[in-house]
């Protein structure tokens, strides 16, 4: 519905959001300079908080975030989950600086606060976090890194209604591209871990099968993974480097099923990336691991009926779902010639049964 667009401000892209026991949703910013009514600055990632409904909407300053230093490796925030008080977040790294040839993403770094946001561990604990230099980075201090074909290095994670309350299982979904170029970029690969036990990476299981009726296999070794669903070829970009097919996946409460965002890089003949619009499409499922039914799909993503959009990274807000399962709202942002709605976006969409 392009007549319910709102152009919310701040500069920057990701978006991941997740929502909070004190009702707040918590949004991740990459590559930005802040959200409106915020500090501005320029933020490789940074964590605000969001209080009300759309379009009476405030952002908020998590003042605890650690500061990333520029003359330290680059961390880009993906998914994020607010538990029980605490947030945790998944920050991507590449291989090397975005300037240096083959800068894939080859790790995910985990950081979380048992305060909602006022102060901020490592993985393993110790605090303040530490922003490992380039040769610095290993499995030890990575929740992810140098996995094969550098998978679940772009992760997201699952969102299950305010505080996860919908959960049933005990478990944390986590959704990854299956590797970094054409071919595996475009497979969605899934693990899942114990919600009391995030911060072990001995325990986590990554997806390797259905069984009927209806359940999956895990394996603790990330070699024995299956894709959960492919999405179409033609939508990855070789150049700058690989980046398409991070999904946004929410329980849909009203449905009683899954709710997937995914997108496609609009890409040329060479590989380069954002070249015309990106593909856009909706998925839903009965479980977290499929099997994915597409239900919506668009090879020319142009919100507004705008040509030269460049949308990307569509996220589906979890606050913003209504509660009789009629419409909910898609944030994304924008990558188009003069950068202008590179911010954070959001349009109504609605469902229909």
């Amino acid at each position: 519905m392009d007549d319910t667009i709102l152009r919310l401000g701040g500069f920057g892209d990701n978006w991941h959001m997740t929502w909070a026991k004190n009702d707040k949703m918590y949004v991740g910013l990459c590559d930005g300079k802040g959200l409106p009514g915020t500090n501005q600055g320029f933020f490789n990632s940074r964590i605000y908080s969001i209080a009300g409904d759309p379009p009476d909407v405030t952002f908020e300053d998590v003042p605890g975030y650690p500061d990333l230093p520029f003359a330290v490796n680059r961390y880009y925030g993906f998914g994020i989950l607010a538990l029980d008080d605490h947030i945790y977040q998944f920050l991507t790294t590449p291989k090397v600086r975005l300037t240096e040839p083959d800068p894939v993403f080859v790790g995910a770094k985990l950081i979380y606060s048992p305060d909602n946001g006022a102060n901020w561990h490592n993985q393993d604990g110790s605090t303040p976090v530490r922003w490992e230099d380039w040769k610095e980075r290993s499995r030890d201090n990575m929740a992810f890194f140098e996995e094969p074909n550098n998978a679940f290095s772009l992760l997201t994670v699952l969102q299950m209604g305010k505080n996860y309350e919908h959960n049933t299982d005990g478990f944390v979904y986590i959704y990854s591209p299956n590797g970094d170029a054409e071919g595996t970029m475009n497979q969605l690969a899934l693990c899942r871990v114990p919600k009391d036990k995030l911060t072990q990476r001995s325990a986590y299981e990554f997806f390797v099968g259905l069984e009927k009726p209806g359940g999956a296999r895990w394996s603790t070794n990330i070699e024995d993974r299956a894709p959960v669903h492919e999405f179409p070829a033609g939508w990855v970009n070789k150049y700058l480097n690989p980046y398409a097919w991070h999904p946004s996946v929410v329980y849909f409460a009203p449905a009683g099923q899954y709710l997937m965002a995914n997108w496609g890089m609009g890409t040329d003949a060479t590989g380069k990336w954002f070249t015309k619009p990106s593909y856009l499409g909706f998925w839903t499922a009965l479980q977290p691991w499929g099997p994915w039914t597409q239900v919506h799909a668009e090879e020319s993503w142009t919100p507004a009926g705008e040509q030269a959009a460049r949308a990307y990274q569509p996220q589906i807000a979890p606050k913003w779902i209504a509660a009789d399962g009629s419409s909910f709202w898609l944030v994304w942002t924008d990558f188009g010639q003069d950068m202008r709605y590179y911010a954070f976006n959001a349009q109504r969409v609605e469902v229909r049964y």
